[in-house]
């Protein structure tokens, strides 16, 4: 289906491409509430996220709706080399063709809309294989954007287990593979699709950088207890490694402990509650498993630890072995560890010494040294003054390592799923 609905699709004027990216914003925000109660009952996640990332999603495809209203072509004098003169080259972007989107549990809606919305956009027709345990909310923005006036064959839904989808997965129709899940299932459908384009968005385990001069350090603790915290740690972002200079690590490592504490875990359905439960207990079971292990390694457990069914609370340790999990690979949990360093470059290199670079967190005011992080840190981006959780919507977003290849925000997956087509038109004057 998707691959007969390609030319129509691409027909779409910018104006009607818009006008549908527009209209499923508007319904989204109509139904923000049953729309975040699915997001509570299905993904977990705490109400007032839940509420947010339907926010979200309205900004997603609000952005995109400007990058489809403004398409732009660009004009090139060739005349510049002998074998050019009198030719001057028009450049356009047109559909790649067919996209083959996967989507995860922790933001199924907003993750949805990162694929979608920019396809819309390019006027490209999209498969889309939602998580298996979070389908619903998937399927409600297909709903959005066919009362929006999506052509009903642009868009199939297909909520299946993995394993299913290998014959699309090998299918040559479809010219993009578009992926956000784990670094191992990501590289494997790379592998697999060799012979057309794949954009990956993978793991992480974020690490923010605290200096002297990052201002009131109470605030700064509370916006990386969020940012580590929130949703269960559920974030491929999610502040898991943090890195205090030794003249303020004892305090400031009593302030985070004081914030940890204060976080509400518990019950999802409850306004209140900041961590909710992980996805499944086969998750519960390895976050505290790899607690446990850092633990025997040396670690220092500061709080938390603990665990009510899938409801792990919100942990700290400290000097945690770089060698362990907890250290060197994402824990997707609510678990942060904190380090700390004397001077600035071993902080910088503790960042890197990661298989992962998603963004990083550096709290200074110090424009020199903001400036040596965005040099050396090896992630797709350097976030200043704030937890390395942050993220706009509209913005470039991706990593290196094994966080991914390509980037996501609207306009910059437009570029992934449309190629340039140039004219070159002869000047009979000139040539």
């Amino acid at each position: 289906a998707a691959a007969a609905a390609a030319p129509a699709m691409a027909a779409l004027t910018p104006e009607r491409r818009a006008h549908i990216l527009e209209g499923a914003g508007e319904w989204l925000r109509a139904h923000r509430d049953p729309a975040a109660r699915t997001l509570v009952a299905q993904a977990g996640k705490p109400l007032a996220l839940a509420r947010a990332e339907v926010d979200r999603a309205g900004d997603t495809f609000r952005a995109a709706a400007q990058v489809a209203r403004h398409p732009e072509t660009a004009a090139r004098d060739l005349g510049g080399f002998a074998s050019g003169a009198g030719r001057l080259a028009l450049m356009r972007r047109v559909p790649a063709g067919p996209v083959l989107a996967v989507t995860p549990f922790n933001f199924p809606l907003n993750l949805v809309a990162h694929k979608l919305a920019p396809a819309v956009a390019a006027g490209c027709p999209v498969v889309l294989k939602p998580a298996s345990q979070t389908p619903t909310p998937a399927l409600l923005v297909g709903e959005a954007l066919l009362a929006a006036g999506l052509p009903p064959a642009g868009l199939s839904v297909l909520p299946a287990a993995a394993a299913d989808m290998d014959p699309l997965v090998d299918d040559p129709r479809f010219a993009l593979l578009t992926f956000t899940g784990s670094a191992a299932v990501g590289w494997a459908l790379k592998r697999r699709a060799a012979a057309r384009r794949v954009a990956l968005e993978l793991g992480g385990n974020a690490a923010a950088v605290v200096e002297p001069d990052a201002g009131e350090l109470a605030a700064v603790a509370a916006r990386l207890v969020s940012g580590a915290f929130a949703y269960a740690g559920q974030s491929c972002i999610s502040v898991q490694r943090v890195f205090v200079q030794a003249r303020i690590y004892p305090q400031f490592r009593r302030l985070l402990i004081d914030a940890t504490r204060t976080v509400a875990a518990g019950d999802p359905a409850d306004a209140a509650t900041v961590c909710g439960p992980v996805i499944d207990a086969a998750n519960a079971d390895r976050i505290m498993a790899w607690i446990a292990s850092a633990r025997a390694a040396g670690a220092r457990l500061l709080c938390g630890g603990t665990r009510q069914g899938t409801v792990i609370a919100p942990t700290l340790l400290e000097n945690v072995p770089a060698a362990e999990p907890l250290a060197a690979d994402e824990v997707f949990g609510p678990v942060a560890a904190l380090w700390p360093y004397d001077d600035y470059e071993d902080a910088l290199a503790g960042v890197n010494a990661s298989r992962y670079g998603l963004q990083a967190g550096i709290f200074t005011r110090d424009l020199a040294k903001i400036r040596r992080a965005w040099d050396v840190l090896e992630v797709g981006a350097v976030i200043q003054g704030d937890m390395p959780t942050w993220r706009s919507d509209p913005m470039p977003y991706g990593g290196v390592k094994d966080s991914g290849l390509g980037r996501e925000g609207p306009a910059w997956a437009y570029l992934e799923m449309t190629e340039e087509r140039m004219l070159v038109l002869r000047d009979e004057g000139r040539g």
